[in-house]
């Protein structure tokens, strides 16, 4: 099986030229602590030293690794191909003054060191107030492991994906457990081998995997052929959460060829109300109940729209070719089998009556350019202070917890934490 290349990211005003005067941001200020917060998508970039170690000693040249160019800036190699460290992969490093130079290739030391260390990450973490962190991998490797798949030698892809899970759990998560959600990648070509991965992975630990939201726009079979039920079976069975990040599919929507990048950024949500009406009607969570479902960094706005369009729907029932009047309504699954995520939804936050208090979540998206660091509290604040402080702790913390089995903050963390509150 071979997968489709991507197509060119949209970068009509993204510049590869480096700034002279590149600077990265200061460490901010302490911040006071409103609640304590689980964030459900992060993002890292991988140092040197992911992959050679970990694959057969026979692929290693082969391998992905760092190496430098003439002016000694970075390069992932490997097969042949050269892809450059840009600075769209840590943006939150920069003064937004410098984002529309995201395709400039940048140095590891010129990022700021949380982007890729994770001792660092942690004191960003800390400073942000963010107990718990589920990172996803960087564009680079695709949000659920494209690149792999697209290697010229499947088998070095997937010794990569196996290397790139051990990394993830024996480094990153391995650093501090209690502070991170492992989540693995897939090997997208083969439903069965990756389907045996999450049963291993399960008992390693890993919480979660980042799956794509359309397969079919990577040249795979598509979520309505039944191929990939041996992993949502995989997953059901092992209380493993799909996690379906927008853009996984290489594909986000733009309606024109000529949408500038603004465009994108204002539909973004329109990507996550797309992969979930889809995932329903491709029946998947009917064949597999207890699967449980992220869409992530999908907002949550647009649910309440949704379920009034999938209301209509189910008025239709009786004409549909895909639905019976036997299965739970297509509203009941979004509500039963789908979790959503929020970076910055006023509006959700006051219709938790329609959507779920329990179906909730935040993130911070550090470090990529939607990221609310430094300032997360000050945003959960804005939003959230009007609400009880059981919602408040629900949406920040406990329902990520419950979700992915992980430990809530402890009483102490922070200076002065929504646990103050009544």
């Amino acid at each position: 099986m071979a997968i489709a290349q991507s197509p060119a990211p949209v970068r009509n005003w993204w510049s590869s030229e480096r700034p002279a005067d590149l600077e990265t941001v200061p460490d901010p200020p302490p911040r006071e602590i409103f609640t304590p917060i689980i964030s459900v998508d992060d993002h890292l970039l991988e140092p040197p030293g992911v992959f050679r170690p970990r694959v057969p000693a026979r692929m290693r040249e082969r391998a992905p690794e760092i190496v430098l160019d003439d002016d000694a800036l970075p390069h992932w190699q490997f097969e042949g191909a050269r892809i450059p460290v840009e600075l769209s992969t840590g943006m939150a490093s920069f003064p937004r003054r410098f984002w529309r130079h995201a395709m400039a290739t940048i140095r590891y030391e010129e990022f700021r060191r949380g982007t890729w260390d994770v001792h660092a990450r942690l004191a960003d973490m800390d400073g942000d107030g963010v107990w718990a962190s589920l990172p996803f991998p960087s564009t680079i490797w695709g949000f659920a492991g494209r690149t792999f798949a697209q290697m010229t030698d499947p088998e070095l892809g997937r010794a990569c994906v196996r290397a790139y899970n051990d990394w993830l759990l024996e480094e990153w998560v391995g650093a501090c457990p209690e502070r991170f959600i492992a989540c693995q990648v897939p090997w997208m070509l083969d439903a069965e081998t990756t389907a045996s991965m999450v049963r291993e992975n399960a008992d390693r630990g890993f919480r979660a995997i980042s799956f794509s939201e359309n397969p079919q726009r990577l040249g795979l079979p598509s979520l309505y052929s039944g191929y990939w039920d041996p992993v949502f079976a995989a997953c059901e069975e092992t209380d493993t959460v799909i996690n379906l990040h927008v853009g996984s599919s290489s594909h986000v929507t733009r309606p024109s060829e000529e949408s500038p990048s603004e465009v994108i950024v204002a539909l973004f949500p329109l990507n996550g109300m797309m992969a979930a009406t889809d995932w329903i009607f491709a029946r998947i969570p009917l064949r597999f109940p207890a699967l449980k479902i992220v869409l992530s960094e999908a907002g949550v706005s647009w649910v309440p729209m949704l379920l009034e369009r999938l209301r209509r729907v189910e008025r239709q029932a009786e004409s549909s070719s895909v639905w019976t009047l036997a299965d739970p309504t297509p509203a009941e699954v979004l509500l039963r089998n789908f979790w959503f995520t929020s970076l910055e939804d006023p509006s959700a936050f006051r219709q938790l009556d329609t959507i779920g208090v329990d179906k909730i979540m935040v993130e911070t998206d550090y470090p990529h350019s939607d990221a609310t660091w430094p300032d997360t509290q000050r945003g959960l604040r804005t939003q959230l202070a009007d609400l009880p402080g059981d919602t408040v702790r629900a949406l920040a913390y406990g329902t990520a917890a419950q979700l992915y089995r992980h430990p809530a903050p402890p009483p102490d963390f922070g200076t002065r934490t929504i646990s103050e509150r009544s």
